[in-house]
């Protein structure tokens, strides 16, 4: 890092230790490159912000953002609630895809070129904390944002809840609200918000309560 500091700008290669957010390195490359946590798309609005966030900011809702369906709908729900939103992925440093997801890192970043709503990139290396790498990523939001909140597509799994009430409190990320809008939505108002979309979607498997015995 010091060496790199010492240079004075980003050198374009998506160096592990790079203090300039891969300031240089080029757009169509940033997904297959980046170490640190860096943006891998700017949306308009964040396009229309020089610098810093400034003091009239009302801040924006940083989306953790997996690729699926439950965060496509959670993005509608904030949307629709009138919230400015920044998408957020964290995703391995080395094979570059989405954990529990198996996406690589650049189909999120069609996703968002796409939508043209920005999102952050948050490698994530061994033995370094989830939390750290987190807070490493709001900070790259912070260099144009305020962030008011943090959303989240969680549906109903009490443990997992419990888990990012704990460990991504504002004690812990600086961030004052934790939202999760399609908490306890019920799947027919979710398959009608997915519909009502206009999203191609493809069935790939169906409970025994849904599909009518002899129907697959």
């Amino acid at each position: 890092r010091v060496a790199h500091e010492r240079r004075g700008k980003c050198c374009g290669a998506g160096c592990r230790h790079c203090p300039f957010n891969h300031a240089n390195v080029r757009s169509d490359h940033l997904a297959g490159r980046i170490q640190q946590p860096a943006f891998l798309h700017v949306g308009a609005r964040e396009r229309s912000v020089e610098g810093a966030a400034s003091a009239g900011d009302s801040g924006v809702v940083v989306l953790f953002w997996s690729s699926g369906k439950d965060s496509f709908l959670t993005l509608r729900a904030l949307v629709r609630a009138g919230r400015e939103v920044v998408l957020l992925t964290t995703f391995d440093a080395a094979s570059r895809v989405i954990a529990n997801q198996e996406v690589h890192v650049s189909q999120v970043e069609r996703q968002a070129r796409h939508l043209d709503v920005s999102l952050v990139g948050v490698p994530l290396h061994p033995g370094v904390e989830y939390v750290d790498r987190l807070r490493a990523g709001l900070g790259v939001v912070r260099g144009r944002r305020e962030v008011a909140a943090l959303a989240f597509g969680d549906l109903h799994l009490e443990h997992i809840r419990a888990w990012r009430e704990d460990r991504l409190s504002s004690a812990n990320l600086g961030v004052p609200q934790l939202l999760y809008p399609l908490w306890h939505a019920s799947y027919s108002a979710l398959h009608a918000e997915l519909e009502a979309s206009g999203v191609p979607c493809e069935v790939s498997a169906l409970g025994p309560r849904i599909s009518p015995a002899g129907a697959l």
